[in-house]
């Protein structure tokens, strides 16, 4: 049996406003890229599937994942060493945008549907709440930490719910201004789901741990989100000078593929045009004339001419 000889103060500010705020502006940058791809996706002729995967790299990647180990640099637990384990902290990005893009495949669509929407939406919330939580398990400490089992689950229907909203904006959303305002929507939904998930967290002193391996966080996590944050910036500089393919054309969403209207299931086939008659003129030997009135002088008759 494990015994707690004392409750550590957790610090989730160590660098004050730095890292929520470049935490918050990463995910709504990510976010704004992949509401980018997933419009010009959306109704692409050629190329949907690669703008969709762009869209899950840049949400579950830069949105997510990058935003919680940027607002992780700023965490601190008072007396204990803090490292973070390389395999499990990469498997948690893939996580992210793996989820993300499975959302994604499953919304857009030529005709979404709302249970499409809600099923995408949850098995991604999930996924993410997921990604967080294997982070937080990649992170080696003196300290022993545990977690409130009713704040957990809070963090996680957030994370259902934003997934979802997440997932309608990228069928409805259209024009920059639109797009900027729900990535900045997203931000704070994403942002919401980790301090929330954060909050959940309780550090117990441990003498007798050992002392943790793995990489410090200033080694192993600057690296990686510097890299990802210029190639987030500028991916999203050269999506945003690409036109959108059919911008007007949002596809309707229905409550299930039952719903759709009876003159799209069964289109009436025209009728094959009937042959000629024997003897009657084909369309290639058809003359077309014109006919005009002529008048020879003020009040004469109109003669007819024909070309």
């Amino acid at each position: 049996m494990r015994v707690f000889r004392g409750v550590l103060d957790i610090y989730h500010f160590s660098y004050g406003w730095f890292t929520p705020v470049l935490a918050y502006f990463m995910s709504v940058t990510g976010c704004l890229l992949g509401l980018q791809c997933a419009a010009r996706g959306r109704n692409a002729v050629e190329g949907r599937v690669g703008w969709l995967i762009g869209a899950a790299i840049a949400i579950g990647g830069t949105g997510i994942w990058v935003m919680h180990f940027i607002a992780m640099l700023g965490f601190t637990i008072r007396g204990a060493e803090i490292r973070y384990d390389l395999p499990l902290t990469l498997f948690s990005a893939v996580t992210a945008m793996v989820v993300v893009g499975i959302g994604l495949f499953m919304v857009n669509k030529p005709q979404p549907t709302l249970r499409s929407l809600l099923a995408g939406g949850t098995i991604t919330g999930l996924g993410v709440g997921t990604m967080h939580y294997t982070g937080m398990y990649a992170m080696r400490s003196t300290a022993t930490v545990t977690y409130d089992a009713k704040i957990v689950t809070l963090s996680m229907v957030i994370a259902v719910v934003a997934s979802i909203v997440a997932l309608w904006f990228t069928l409805r959303v259209k024009g920059f201004l639109a797009t900027v305002g729900a990535a900045i929507i997203m931000g704070v939904a994403v942002t919401g789901m980790h301090y929330t998930g954060m909050a959940a967290m309780h550090a117990h002193s441990n003498h007798h741990a050992a002392p943790p391996t793995g990489s410090g966080a200033m080694d192993l996590l600057a690296p990686l989100i510097g890299v990802s944050s210029i190639v987030t910036m500028l991916v999203l500089i050269s999506v945003s000078l690409t036109e959108i393919e059919n911008e007007e054309a949002l596809p309707r969403m229905w409550l299930t593929s039952r719903h759709e209207p009876k003159n799209r299931r069964q289109q009436p086939i025209p009728p094959a045009p009937l042959p000629p008659a024997p003897g009657a003129p084909t369309r290639e030997h058809i003359e077309y004339r014109t006919e005009e009135l002529v008048y020879d002088g003020a009040g004469s008759w109109p003669r007819r001419v024909v070309d």
